[in-house]
């Protein structure tokens, strides 16, 4: 298995960062509306915005929020080549996923900028990414 260097020069570290960044910044936004009175009262009542709750929508959100934990390991553990590729689809997609729930709050629209920078981060890093040397891979 190959080591993996610890520093802002090593692509994987970097992607792998950026998309835990992400994932947390999702978690604790959700976490952040489970608090309000509000925001629970909505979910009791089976609807959300406006929208009814059902379990096409609950295995969508399982889905997106499975992109940036999917993306943790293939920031780690794939060939440079697919790393790539695959880094620069998924930051591409998410924003446009991200946007299908449009903020409703001060802290909705903050939490939603800097996961958009954060993707655009990722795309950027993707695409600028050469290929790794020896002493990156050992």
């Amino acid at each position: 298995m190959e080591q993996i260097t610890l520093s802002w020069k090593n692509e994987r570290l970097k992607l792998f960062a950026l998309w835990l960044f992400i994932l947390f910044n999702i978690i604790f936004r959700d976490i952040h509306q489970m608090t309000l009175k509000s925001h629970l009262e909505m979910l009791l009542t089976g609807y959300y915005n406006g929208m009814e709750i059902t379990e096409a929508i609950m295995l969508f959100g399982a889905f997106v929020v499975n992109i940036p934990i999917s993306m943790l390991l293939v920031s780690l553990f794939t060939k440079q080549s697919i790393n790539r590729k695959i880094n620069m689809i998924a930051g591409s997609i998410m924003p446009l996923i991200l946007l299908t729930s449009p903020p409703t709050d001060m802290d909705d629209y903050f939490h939603l900028t800097i996961e958009i920078l954060a993707l655009i981060s990722i795309v950027t890093t993707s695409f600028k990414w050469k290929g790794e040397t020896k002493a990156e891979l050992s």
